[in-house]
């Protein structure tokens, strides 16, 4: 099977599961966001193993991290990079091992931070729109992030297989082209502006910003994971997911474009502070 044969079956399997829990919102779109943060932790924790992660912090800092979120909001996010914090110092100080306790430790943060945090936003841009028939504004706002990313990021690898030629970030990620991030803002542009046309939530201009934003943040959030593989010397954070590589893999673009979305709309008014 080719590589985008690959990656297409994996996306007509993935995607209605991430689109079902998306849609009925709750403890399924928590489950299914804390076995992706889980999994893609896991991956970085194998990938980063000589510098000794705290795998047990780590996991216990995301858990608070997407539980507390779940039961208190917002503020609670910051009460689990504590917890991880406090038991990434205390296992360090335990542990016996040559690495660098400040190295552990920072490893261990910065996966609870990019991961856990990042991922959390979504159930954050499902629960939070604001109007009398907010369960209906959630299901859109988060539909439109996922649908957004999910056709930036197509877009983009399609028309630069076909059509690349400028590279985008050679030193980072070589296989990325200025000619498909030029079609993949496009798609994603677009599609926000689709999903959010004349349904009286944002205003045209608001939505095209929206767009932009989640454009932006998708691809340095892929950009990002492509610095971070390759200051590892690895292709792919991991295989489950074969030609979409690991998990890690697969939602790097979300990783920042979920709290991007999410600050955006909460500047321009449409979930609750």
């Amino acid at each position: 099977m080719s590589a985008l044969a690959s990656r297409l079956a994996i996306a007509v399997a993935g995607l209605p599961i991430v689109l079902g829990a998306a849609w009925v919102g709750g403890w399924w779109l928590l489950a299914l966001v804390a076995v992706g943060t889980i999994l893609a932790l896991h991956e970085l924790y194998a990938a980063t193993r000589e510098l000794r992660p705290l795998a047990l912090a780590g996991f216990g800092g995301a858990l608070t991290v997407l539980l507390g979120t779940q039961f208190g909001g917002l503020e609670w996010i910051a009460l689990g990079l504590l917890v991880t914090l406090l038991a990434a110092f205390c296992f360090a100080a335990l542990a016996d091992t040559s690495q660098s306790n400040t190295v552990s430790v920072a490893t261990t943060t910065l996966s609870v931070v990019w991961i856990a945090v990042g991922l959390v936003h979504l159930t954050l841009i499902r629960a939070d729109a604001v109007d009398a028939q907010s369960v209906d504004r959630g299901r859109l706002a988060i539909f439109t992030v996922l649908i957004a990313v999910f056709a930036t990021d197509t877009a983009a690898y399609l028309v630069g297989r076909v059509a690349g030629r400028r590279r985008l970030a050679p030193r980072v990620s070589p296989g990325k082209t200025v000619e498909g991030f030029v079609a993949g803002a496009l798609a994603g542009i677009f599609v926000t502006w689709v999903a959010m046309y004349d349904e009286g939530y944002l205003e045209i201009w608001e939505s095209l910003v929206l767009g932009a934003v989640i454009v932006a943040a998708a691809t340095l959030g892929d950009l990002l994971e492509s610095l971070v593989k390759r200051d590892l010397g690895v292709k792919d954070m991991g295989t489950l997911l074969a030609g979409h590589g690991g998990v890690l893999d697969r939602v790097d673009s979300l990783l920042l474009a979920g709290p991007a979305a999410y600050y955006t709309l909460l500047a321009l008014g449409a979930v609750a502070p």
